[in-house]
């Protein structure tokens, strides 16, 4: 059994934004060169998530919208969390779009079913942050 570690950095424009990373990811399973087995993606900041969806721009509008009702960023008075950052939303929409995905390796590619697409969701950028993509497998 093989195994295969790769950190991909991502650069937000804004504060909040989803990345499709399916191309990347796939590119690391491409590098590994395992044909079987599994592959971990996972976000490695608090307030950032990487999860599997529907790259459909129209579902992405009303996850934002979905999220800010839920954990809305202002008043940021609003959280307890917020006496040095201002951030404790992006960590309450962290927790609900989840930390990481483990996608099946089938054939060196990612075993996926109809329009799905791994996406990192970032909920309080601005600056680098980082995916850990860890393959095991033959």
């Amino acid at each position: 059994m093989k195994s295969f570690r790769k950190e991909l950095w991502f650069q937000t424009r804004g504060r909040r934004e989803f990345i499709n990373i399916t191309p990347q990811v796939q590119q690391a399973l491409n590098e590994s060169g395992i044909q079987e087995g599994l592959l971990l993606c996972n976000a490695m900041h608090i307030t950032a998530s990487v999860f599997i969806n529907d790259d459909e721009a129209g579902l992405h509008q009303d996850m934002e919208v979905w999220l800010e009702k839920l954990a809305p960023e202002k008043p940021h008075a609003q959280y307890r969390h917020n006496t040095y950052e201002d951030n404790a939303d992006a960590h309450l929409k962290r927790s609900v779009m989840g930390r990481e995905v483990v996608v099946a390796v089938t054939g060196g590619s990612l075993d996926f079913g109809p329009w799905e697409q791994i996406f990192y969701g970032e909920f309080d950028g601005k600056r680098g942050k980082r995916v850990l993509v860890k393959i095991i497998g033959d």
